[in-house]
This record gives C-alpha cells, sequence and structure tokens, in this order.
C-alpha cells in the first residue's frame, strides 16, 4: 500500500531542492517527521506473544499532528475527556466558509486570518444567539478550523458544534427550536463584517489587498441539526483529528504521478484524482499549520473558565431530560480499553513488550 510517507520519501528531496529556502520550517519539519514515523530511525519496542512465541518490531510514531499515522487513537483519547462537556439536548453543526478570494491571503497569512475567522465567526453566532427571536442567551461553542476540501484544495472553514439552547443571566436552560438554531444569512452577513472590521483593525496592509466586493458578496455559512450529544461529539471528532489526506485514499505512486480517491461533497461520490508529485506535496504542504496554532476552541459555556457552571448545567438539564449519553459513552471508553494492547498477528493474544530497540543515528546532512 502507498503512503504519504512514499512519496515524501522518493519525491520530498526533489521538492526541496526545487523550492530551498522559500520553504516553511514548518513543512520542513513537517516532511522529516512523516517520512520518520514508525521506522527504525525514531526506535521502538520488541513485543512477543507468550503464546505461540511470535516476536514483532514495533517502531515509535512520530507524533506530528498533520501525520496520518498519528491520529487515529487521539481521537479515541479526545472523546473520553468530553464526557464532562455532554448536554442531553439536540446539537447543530455550523459551518462558516472562507471566501475565494481571501484565500491567497490566508496562505501567505495563516496564523492572522485563521484567527480572525475564528473571532469574526464566533462573535457572530454570540452575537446573534442573544436575540430573543433565536435563542435569547449564551451558547456554547465547540470550533474545530479545517483548511481542505476533500481533494486537498485549499478550503478554509470552521466548523462549530453547538448545543441546541442556551443560559440566561440567572442561571437557566433556555432551548432553542428543535430543527432551527439562527438564520445563515443573517449570521453570513454578521461574520463578514466582523472579520472586516478585525481585518482593517489588525493590518492595514493585509486589508487594502482585499477586492472589495468581498465586503459585499454573500459569505458561505451552513447550519444542520446532527443529533444528541454523543452522536454530535462522534460527527466532530474526525474533523479535529483527520489530516489532509489518509494514507488509506492513496491509491498509487506510479511514473511520478499520485493517485488518490476522495467522496464529492455534493453527490457523495466516489471519484479519483491523479497529481504530479511534486503537486501532490505542494497541496499538501499548504495544509500545515503554523507551529503551536490552536485548531479547536471553546466558547461561551463551554469555555474552559466556566466549567463549573457548566457541570451545575449539565445536573439542571439530566433532572429535566435524564442523561441519554453516559451509558454509550461508558461502552465506547471500555471498546477503546480493549483495543488498547498489542494482538499477536498469528493468534491474536496480547503481546508482551520487551527489549527497547534504540533510535538509529543518521549521517549529517
Amino acid at each position: 500500500m502507498t503512503e504519504l510517507a512514499d512519496v515524501f520519501h522518493y519525491h520530498g528531496p526533489s521538492y526541496r531542492a526545487q523550492f530551498g529556502d522559500k520553504m516553511l520550517p514548518r513543512h520542513r519539519q513537517a516532511m522529516r517527521a512523516i517520512e520518520r514515523c514508525r521506522t527504525p530511525i525514531l526506535g521502538g519496542h520488541i513485543y512477543t506473544c507468550e503464546a505461540c512465541g511470535e516476536t514483532q518490531y514495533l517502531y515509535h510514531s512520530c507524533r506530528d499532528r498533520h501525520c496520518p499515522k498519528c491520529q487515529n487513537d487521539k481521537a479515541y483519547l479526545w472523546l473520553e475527556k468530553q464526557h464532562d462537556l455532554l448536554l442531553p439536548v439536540p446539537y447543530f453543526m455550523l459551518t462558516v466558509t472562507l471566501p475565494g478570494e481571501l484565500r491567497s491571503l490566508a496562505r501567505s497569512n495563516q496564523r492572522l486570518v485563521y484567527d480572525l475567522l475564528f473571532r469574526a465567526s464566533a462573535g457572530a453566532v454570540q452575537s446573534l444567539a442573544q436575540d430573543e427571536r433565536f435563542v435569547g442567551a449564551q451558547v456554547g461553542m465547540v470550533g474545530v478550523l479545517h483548511t481542505w476540501g476533500r481533494n486537498l484544495a485549499y478550503h478554509p472553514h470552521v466548523h462549530y458544534l453547538v448545543p441546541g439552547g442556551g443560559v440566561t443571566v440567572d442561571g437557566t436552560w433556555k432551548p432553542s427550536r428543535k430543527n432551527f438554531f439562527l438564520p445563515v444569512k443573517a449570521l453570513s452577513r454578521i461574520v463578514r463584517a466582523k472579520f472586516r472590521d478585525a481585518l482593517r483593525r489588525a493590518n492595514a496592509d493585509c486589508f487594502a489587498q482585499v477586492p472589495p466586493a468581498v465586503w459585499q458578496k454573500d459569505w458561505v455559512v451552513h447550519c444542520q441539526p446532527v443529533g444528541n450529544g454523543q452522536h454530535a461529539l462522534k460527527y466532530l471528532a474526525p474533523y479535529i483529528f483527520r489530516v489532509a489526506i489518509g494514507n488509506k485514499r492513496i491509491l498509487r505512486l506510479v511514473d511520478d504521478k499520485v493517485t488518490f480517491r476522495y467522496r464529492t461533497t455534493d453527490t457523495g461520490k466516489l471519484k479519483v484524482c491523479t497529481l504530479h508529485a511534486q503537486e501532490f506535496i505542494r497541496r499538501f504542504l499548504q495544509h500545515i499549520l503554523p507551529r503551536g496554532f490552536v485548531k479547536v476552541r471553546y466558547y461561551g459555556f463551554l469555555s474552559s473558565g466556566l466549567r463549573k457552571r457548566l457541570a451545575a448545567l449539565r445536573r439542571q438539564l439530566e433532572a429535566l431530560y435524564g442523561d441519554a449519553s453516559l451509558d454509550q459513552m461508558t461502552d465506547d471508553q471500555n471498546d477503546r480499553s480493549a483495543k488498547s494492547f498489542v494482538p499477536c498477528p498469528s493468534c491474536g493474544q496480547a503481546m508482551r513488550r520487551g527489549r527497547r530497540i534504540p533510535p538509529r543515528k543518521l549521517d549529517p546532512p
């Protein structure tokens, strides 16, 4: 099976030679980490099956957040930690997309534009939700930044997972309508205005690069119901830990060309895309986030500073509606624990970790 590491291994040297110092250090670091992930270079451990004597060499992961081999387990671990955030109410998924005219600016000023997209969209949701015609209370949100479309195109957008309702000034829960949260047309205009004003204040030079028509067009905003809290978190987890492309989607690497599959957004049908290896690498690297950038953010009554208030709110709602998520989440944790051991490839029994394999020393470049 062809992996992303194979593409970097065979075509990364020519890509680095072609672009040289023009490459961002973070891009070089991510490529190097993915190339070395779970190879003898990083070292590992020897595992032995006491039942049948089978021996396996398992090498360490690189732990880079853009590596497709390192993110699967993190989704399970994140889900386990979110139990105290669950509320027994309907949830909605809001998606706010950066217009195409701003994508060139975003590529060159990622930290600035991504941060402003978060601030503008979260502020717009909170502001509109306070309107008595809709929720009339403070809402809570979990926001996740995504920068890619399914064919690796550059497509920055933020997903927000939002409980269907909010907290009033006196601390009581006020539910939203069952299948309606906020009007997306009004939300689109508020996001646009907040982003425009924030960009003008933050960086006048960047603001001057924006075509004036961007401030007149409709920005794309979607809102859809996604079930209860348990289902909503499972829906969101892959968005948090998915990388731009997983190894399972890469079909082959032949004659300097990478072929991968993707599912279209409009029809859901599987399609195949073939790119020159250099173009494939370029598309992947444009989704590498700036070092230390926080791509998951909590707002409103879900923010970290209000967890005691959230716990009281959760008890209030459980008394009214019960806790439909607890049993299933506990089952998920048990399933995860059952999968945490290393199974023997021959007999399926748990293998015992043995001698450490030291990292391999590399010759200086």
